[in-house]
């Protein structure tokens, strides 16, 4: 069977050669000056470290892991921010918490802050705790750990044995919270899932040890998907594009067969329902796959999108059976329909754009009322249509870079710029409506994704994590 898609067109995408040579200066200069400063590197390799091509960690890194607790204690709210983008994968709160439109005294109250390893690692919120995949470059362990919403005082860590180098930034990946079960993964494709009232370890997965990963260029940024009693992970290994393992045991329940080698991205499982039928849709290095929920076997693919250097942003669903895909690098934009005829699925084109109308580079957009909430490459906020055209963006005067955003429940958004500062602007599609904007963070690289909760936001930069009262 076909599974590609006759009509699309492939875009091509080139990185001007000086690009590598102007990385590392920039990269030097960042190590060696004596104060840090932002620094524009994206471009895999020109951090002198060549982590795709690391050897599998050669022990059992779980069979070191050690669990320690903290004296926080969980603070007694009942919000969640589950996972990445949030409990419904949308980038939009549930909440009905009312977010303030005006911030007393400029800025929202800074409630507490914690120093935090080198990355952009991002927070899951649930019942008064907060979960961080984080590294501990002193001792050498990727640490889960869990901080009270109250004060940032640990309650818990588990942490294990693992050595990563600095390749701008070490983590990059949200947990997932379920129950009382926490599942995350670390720099190097390591899978582990604890309890969430203690941090008691429960499974562990080493995905190039046991599957045959290939660590992606700046380490890992996939964040795991659970959907009902399991865990749906995509190693890109030799045997397994995706595969699905038991929440309770980490056992394997099925594999995709890997027939093509893709590899895998940044970007994250993204469950489908269509006609009826589920899916798990992903990002791989070379093309975009669909796989039957309950079985892993692969119901459509194409290689008609890409993106060469780095595939971060997670496809965004769009009114059930439309799909938005969107990357940096000069690939642009693009939304597909999906339909099942006589069970096959197949999937065709409602629009392409260029990079200069939107591609996003590192977070996904947010669609809520007919239109979609992103931040282009170039820094500007943009509304997109449903049919692919700018309803309107911000002006010169601001520029989020690679920043990150979020929804709350009555249409408030909150963006984070690359150097700290922070915006409240009203979803309308008619125009940019910022209703605030400060400066929360004299940080550098505010990449890591944000995170609301009873009425508290949670954002950080390279190496601190800030708590702020936003309701």
């Amino acid at each position: 069977m076909d599974r590609s898609i006759p009509s699309f067109r492939a875009v091509p995408t080139s990185v001007p050669f000086g690009l590598a040579a102007i990385a590392i200066l920039a990269f030097l200069a960042w190590l060696w000056a004596p104060v840090r400063a932002p620094v524009d590197l994206r471009v895999p390799g020109t951090d002198r470290i060549g982590v795709g091509t690391e050897s599998a960690t050669p022990v059992d890194v779980f069979a070191a892991g050690t669990r320690t607790a903290g004296a926080g204690k969980p603070a007694p709210l009942k919000g969640s921010w589950s996972r990445f983008r949030g409990p419904e994968g949308t980038g939009i709160g549930i909440e009905a918490t009312s977010v303030a439109r005006t911030w007393p005294g400029g800025r929202p109250r800074e409630i507490w802050s914690v120093e935090v390893g080198e990355g952009f690692a991002g927070p899951a919120i649930v019942d008064g705790r907060v979960f961080l995949m984080d590294y501990d470059r002193e001792r050498q362990r990727d640490a889960l750990r869990c901080l009270s919403l109250e004060d940032g005082l640990e309650i818990w860590r588990y942490s294990y044995p693992v050595a990563v180098k600095r390749n701008h930034g070490l983590t990059r990946t949200v947990p997932t919270v379920v129950g009382d079960r926490v599942v995350a993964m670390g720099p190097k494709c390591h899978v582990l899932c604890v309890k969430a009232g203690d941090g008691e370890f429960v499974w562990g997965i080493d995905l190039v040890k046991d599957h045959g990963a290939t660590i992606p260029p700046w380490y890992t940024g996939q964040c795991p998907l659970v959907d009902g009693d399991r865990v749906i992970l995509a190693p890109g290994g030799p045997e397994a594009l995706l595969m699905a393992v038991e929440l309770g045991t980490g056992k394997v329940v099925w594999k995709t067969p890997n027939l093509r080698e893709w590899k895998m991205t940044h970007a994250s499982v993204v469950p489908m329902t269509i006609g009826g039928s589920k899916f798990y849709l992903y990002c791989a290095s070379a093309g975009v796959v669909a796989v039957r929920a309950e079985d892993g076997s692969v119901a459509w693919e194409t290689g008609q999108w890409k993106i060469n250097i780095a595939t971060v942003p997670t496809p965004v669903p769009i009114d059930g059976d439309r799909y938005f895909f969107t990357g940096g690098y000069n690939a642009g934009s693009l939304l597909l329909k999906f339909s099942v005829q006589g069970g096959t699925l197949s999937a065709e084109e409602v629009f392409r754009v260029k990079a200069d109308v939107f591609g996003a580079t590192q977070h996904s957009p947010i669609w809520r009322n007919g239109v979609l909430y992103g931040i282009r490459a170039d820094g500007r906020f943009v509304c997109l249509t449903p049919e692919g055209k700018v309803a309107w963006e911000s002006g010169p005067e601001t520029n989020f870079g690679l920043g990150p955003l979020l929804m709350a429940r009555d249409g408030l958004i909150f963006a984070l710029d690359d150097g700290g500062s922070l915006s409240l602007i009203e979803a309308s599609p008619e125009a940019y409506r910022p209703l605030a904007t400060a400066r929360i963070m004299d940080g550098h690289e505010c990449w890591a994704p944000l995170a609301l909760a009873s009425g508290r936001l949670l954002a950080r930069d390279l190496t601190r994590m800030v708590c702020l009262q936003v309701e």
